[in-house]
């Protein structure tokens, strides 16, 4: 079994750096995934209402006879129940759901700018930090206007932002900004959701020299650059090499060369227009 190391969030809280994503795995087929992951050595599960995955996450969570204490378990808000009331509300159906008394990490799926209401629905998120239900906070695809509200009409910085990050969208600016801020940085679609990104010849060619998979490289190059990371799979064996990434290291210039890969194109939604 792998160890992942963790990093050590703004509210003190330790995340591991390397979590499970159940995006776009059946609520019927998700429980068996997320027990083959605990037993590879995932101890970060993250899920969200939208999957409509969260009671199978709880039941894979209760099957593992791993100690609650020893899982940092993240769900997310989906942009229908923003406010400030509905966030209370959402918020308990998750719990539910997960069969769990806390999570360690909740957060805004989406900004949802045009509907205005994230302001609001962070300061619920406040209170659920306070009360300690969630143990820490933060957003996921938030830009930087998005943040620099929220500083300036709240009192807390989120803990960390989920963001699309994939060597084809690497986000630079964004990352800069939170490293300014004490945000952690966590990517979603880290391999690049199937759409070409692991073919690269300069992936398989770094997966040659240090005898590993692309998809290895790939996450060993986010780990590098300080990056939270959730691959996503539903297949035992990928589960397994996914976490196995702890046993090399990237030369800086190979860290520059997939640097090169950069096309600043998204896979997923504009944060912008997503929900409006």
């Amino acid at each position: 079994m792998t160890r992942v190391p963790n990093v050590t969030l703004n509210t003190g809280a330790q995340m591991p750096q390397l979590g499970f994503g159940v995006f776009q795995v059946p609520p019927d087929q998700v429980v068996e995934p997320v027990l083959a992951a605990i037993e590879a050595g995932y101890r970060s599960i993250d899920t969200a209402a939208v999957y409509g995955n969260e009671e199978g996450v709880g039941k894979a969570i209760a099957e593992s006879g791993v100690p609650r204490e020893d899982l940092f378990v993240t769900t997310k808000l989906w942009n229908d129940r923003q406010g400030y009331d509905s966030t209370f509300e959402a918020f308990d159906e998750s719990l539910t759901k997960l069969g769990l008394d806390y999570v360690d990490l909740y957060l805004i799926h989406w900004p949802v700018a045009a509907k205005d209401r994230y302001v609001e629905t962070w300061k619920a998120f406040e209170k659920l930090h306070a009360e300690g239900r969630a143990k820490a906070i933060g957003v996921s695809n938030f830009q930087i206007p998005h943040l620099r509200r929220l500083f300036e009409e709240t009192g807390v910085v989120p803990a960390l932002n989920q963001i699309e990050l994939h060597p084809h969208f690497q986000q630079g600016d964004l990352r800069a900004f939170h490293q300014e801020h004490g945000i952690h940085t966590e990517a979603w679609g880290p391999l690049g959701q199937g759409k070409g990104l692991l073919d690269e010849p300069t992936l398989s060619s770094l997966a040659e020299k240090y005898g590993k998979t692309p998809a290895q490289i790939v996450l060993r190059w986010h780990l590098q650059l300080g990056n939270v990371v959730i691959p996503k799979s539903a297949t035992p064996s990928r589960i397994r090499q996914n976490v196995e990434v702890f046993d090399f290291e990237l030369a800086e210039d190979d860290m520059a060369v997939i640097a090169g890969l950069e096309t600043g194109q998204r896979g997923g939604a504009d944060p912008d227009v997503m929900g409006s």
